[in-house]
């Protein structure tokens, strides 16, 4: 038997594998974009599948669509948004602008699996893409893919975090340590008020996030070729809606507006970032802990994260901070995402954005990526590090910026000389004052106690 078959399409003869379930398209797609073999994610696949169930089910509503076939196209559509069936949809990301190549690589698809169960033809655009265009298949893809990724996975890990962070600060508020400016000695913190700016970080990027899901929730589905609707039913945005909605439990809408939901990917770029500010935020948290932990011996050593596997093939002995290492890395690689969306979002020309992989592809690996991210900082760092009491007490006991809670009792110069002496010579703050003014013990003490100046 042969391994291939021929197809045709509006250009002529294809040769495509033979136990393929595309066609011709899909196959050309193949052979003129041979990029980098990165095909698009698996949950931007299974939104298409999403998308042409419920645009099947209002078109059978409608009467576009007999309901027996567009039972089998529905059927098919929803095993692909189950993860079905991935193999079959090989189209690089770097391909035709609109997405056009992966939109045809799934009403193929579904085309040849209703086929196969209705026993009759079931065409790839007349019966599958009916009252659809790539111009609003592909943009609305992104945007489903995107809200379904931040709902199942990015905010419950980053809700997570946060509350793992807020149950770790009822446990450190009498961890006293230096604080830090310019990496260099300040006024002491607790351990919990640390956490608690982490903590108030990623809050407050989640409710940024959070913002821009409504816009991401209105859908481009109905505005077909331009904008117009040329080719679709007037209800039919409507009631593609209900059905999407009916099988993702989500409140997904009709775009306000067709020719901006086409023409722009502004919501993508907003979206975009607002995840990267999250990775800024999560690289500024995976830094401070490596160096929290740096050491164990000629470094801060504050803190001791737990130890993963070994650090060095030529060391022995040592362990390293892998986790926020991987995490600083992810979040690199989130805002460089930003930057290609940016670029990719910029890229409207006149009725139609010409850049919709590279978003979709990059806009649901940061969702990934942050995800992935929050999860492993929670379990493996933030969860169970430990805290190295006797180094942080030694270090706050030396620190000679203690010395500003003198400034309104001596004076900022004084106060200077006092912190300069006890640095030189290396002695606690409290000694050096008890000797440089007449303010009596027991006030310095107080004064000075770390735990009166948090």
């Amino acid at each position: 038997m042969s391994d291939e078959r021929i197809e045709t399409d509006s250009l002529g003869e294809v040769r495509v594998p033979a136990l393929a379930l595309y066609g011709a398209q899909t196959q050309r797609a193949v052979e003129n974009f041979p990029f980098s073999g990165m095909p698009l994610p698996a949950g931007f696949i299974g939104a298409l599948g999403l998308i042409k169930a419920a645009a099947a089910r209002a078109n059978a509503e409608l009467g576009l669509l007999e309901p027996a076939m567009a039972a089998r196209i529905a059927a098919a559509a929803m095993s692909i948004a189950r993860g079905e069936h991935l193999a079959q949809f090989p189209v690089d990301v770097f391909q035709t602008g609109s997405g056009t190549s992966s939109n045809m690589n799934a009403n193929e698809v579904i085309a040849t699996l209703a086929s196969r169960e209705l026993g009759q033809a079931v065409h790839p655009n007349d019966h599958v893409n009916c009252s659809q265009s790539s111009n609003d298949v592909i943009p609305t893809a992104i945007h489903v893919s995107a809200e379904l990724a931040l709902a199942s996975s990015l905010m419950p890990a980053l809700h997570r975090l946060v509350d793992i962070m807020a149950a770790r600060e009822e446990t450190l508020g009498d961890s006293i340590k230096t604080g830090r400016t310019h990496l260099m000695d300040a006024m002491p913190l607790s351990l919990a008020q640390e956490l608690s700016g982490w903590r108030a970080q990623l809050v407050q990027a989640g409710e940024r996030i959070n913002m821009c899901r409504a816009q991401l929730r209105q859908l481009a589905q109905g505005g077909t070729a331009v904008g117009t609707g040329i080719n679709a039913d007037r209800q039919f945005a409507d009631r593609f809606c209900f059905y999407l909605n009916e099988s993702c439990e989500q409140d997904f809408a009709p775009a306000q507006n067709y020719f901006a939901a086409l023409a722009s990917q502004d919501v993508a770029v907003a979206l975009s970032g607002q995840l990267k500010t999250l990775a800024v935020a999560m690289m500024k948290i995976a830094n401070d802990l490596r160096w929290m932990n740096s050491g164990p011996l000629a470094g801060l050593g504050e803190i001791t994260l737990k130890p993963l596997q070994p650090g060095s093939s030529i060391m022995p002995g040592k362990v390293n901070p892998v986790i926020p290492e991987a995490v600083a890395m992810a979040a690199a690689q989130v805002i460089g995402n930003d930057s290609a969306i940016t670029v990719a979002g910029q890229s409207g020309n006149f009725q139609l954005n010409v850049m919709l992989p590279v978003i979709a592809y990059n806009l649901l690996q940061s969702i990934a990526l942050l995800a992935n991210s929050c999860t492993a900082l929670a379990d493996h760092c933030i969860a169970d590090f430990v805290v190295n009491r006797a180094n942080i007490e030694a270090n706050l006991a030396r620190n000679p910026i203690l010395v500003t809670a003198l400034n309104q009792e001596i004076g900022y110069s004084r106060a200077a000389e006092i912190a300069k002496r006890a640095y030189q010579e290396g002695r606690p703050i409290i000694e050096v004052a008890a000797e440089m003014t007449d303010l009596p013990r027991q006030k310095l003490v107080a004064l000075l106690d770390p735990k009166n100046l948090i």
